[in-house]
């Protein structure tokens, strides 16, 4: 597959670096994520998309089809797939062998719930498609807590099936919390036994994670923990750009180090809105919808709020901090869900100014601004795999049940 880089924006002729040219946007994204269904056979506490019920809006397979379309012509690098977990929709494999015939990549998200031995030789065999299996903790007694009884075997499991398919370099994606940064070194041991590569993400208070963002982020003697172990081990593993909010120790990590959200990605959600950032699902953060006349390429190229977002930022009360070229102010979504002003720190500022600032919300959490969107369930849906009898009817279209029309490829 070869893919032409999307065109970039005029950009300052001060602007000399890679990192400063993206700040001012491209033509097209480099990659953007895509929640192709809210519904999830777990319920994770974290869930960034607050996912677990199938919305009956969400994209039919056609207009599936035509975003790709619209992807191809823009030249996008690829998508990130997720949700809600994906495979669970029932055009999931029809829709991953569209975008591959139509040169754009797939990297999907997943719990590994449909990863059988057959469905890993069938990933091992196509090699524009790329697997993130979630995992978040490094024994079934801290990933369980989190995302729900079975799922650490689920996704071991997955993973074997992967592995012995012989597919390589898959990504075991972990989102880091208190209760797993001391198990970082036994992720990346989990991740070698089987041939993966560690992908480490931050977690945001976004979703469900906003109600337990207090208990599970990362203590400050844990994020310099993680800090040093990036440094020593970044090049071996993914971050995207989760922890550009760590550069203000002194030493830029490996990654993006920049909020890239309207700039270089955005969100596609299952009903076809179009965010500026896969962690903020907020009216505050909707740039458009993919129905509207003119589709995706209009709301990413003219968009009112990708517009702002893509016009030089100041630094705000972070302006006069010397580390501010270095963490640009850290996490717009992070900030604007614990109700830290957007021009403001990060709540997990290095230095500790977000910790005054959180220190001073009020108790009950008045005006903390929450997500636009929730199809959480009370928990988690036994899972059982079987292929559907002849003489059942089809699912209603409008069957909000997070495994509808689930079965065997």
């Amino acid at each position: 597959m070869t893919i032409t880089p999307p065109q970039q924006r005029a950009a300052p002729a001060t602007a000399t670096r890679l990192v400063d040219l993206f700040q001012y946007g491209l033509d097209a994204p480099i990659c953007l994520t895509w929640e192709l269904t809210y519904a999830c056979n777990l319920a994770c506490a974290h869930c960034l998309s607050s996912s677990g019920r199938r919305d009956p809006r969400e994209l039919s397979t056609a207009e599936c089809k035509a975003v790709i379309d619209e992807l191809e012509a823009l030249q996008v690098f690829y998508v990130n797939i997720g949700g809600g977990e994906p495979t669970v929709r029932s055009d999931f494999w029809e829709l991953v062998d569209y975008a591959t015939a139509h040169h754009v990549g797939v990297k999907f998200s997943t719990n590994g719930v449909r990863i059988t031995p057959q469905v890993a030789r069938r990933l091992a065999a196509n090699d524009y498609v790329d697997v993130q299996i979630s995992l978040d903790g490094a024994t079934a007694e801290v990933n369980d807590a989190l995302r729900g009884p079975g799922s650490y075997e689920m996704a071991m499991r997955a993973m074997r099936n992967l592995a012995d398919a012989g597919m390589r370099n898959f990504k075991l994606s972990v989102v880091c919390t208190r209760h797993n940064i001391p198990q970082i070194d036994a992720f990346k041991q989990i991740a070698d036994t089987y041939g993966a590569q560690l992908r480490l993400t931050r977690l945001r208070p976004s979703g469900r994670g906003a109600d337990v963002w207090d208990e599970l982020h990362p203590t400050p003697d844990q994020q310099r923990q993680l800090y040093e172990w990036l440094l020593a081990h970044g090049e071996e593993v993914l971050t995207g750009d989760s922890f550009f909010h760590l550069s203000a120790y002194g030493q830029a990590l490996p990654g993006l180090n920049l909020c890239g959200a309207g700039r270089v990605v955005c969100l596609i959600d299952p009903v076809g809105d179009v965010y500026a950032c896969p962690f903020a699902i907020h009216e505050e953060f909707l740039a458009g919808n993919v129905r509207q006349p003119g589709g995706f390429a209009k709301v990413w190229r003219e968009s009112p709020l990708f517009a702002r977002l893509r016009k030089p930022q100041h630094g705000g009360a972070c302006a006069s901090c010397s580390c501010y070229d270095a963490c640009k102010g850290g996490c717009m979504a992070a900030k604007f869900f614990t109700g830290l002003p957007l021009d403001g720190p990060d709540p997990e500022c290095v230095h500790g100014h977000g910790e005054k600032l959180l220190a001073r919300r009020p108790g009950d959490r008045s005006g903390i601004p929450r997500p636009s969107v929730d199809h959480s369930r009370r928990g988690p849906v036994p899972v059982k795999l079987t292929r559907r009898r002849p003489d059942r009817p089809p699912v209603s279209a409008c069957d909000e049940n997070p495994l509808a029309g689930l079965r065997l490829p």
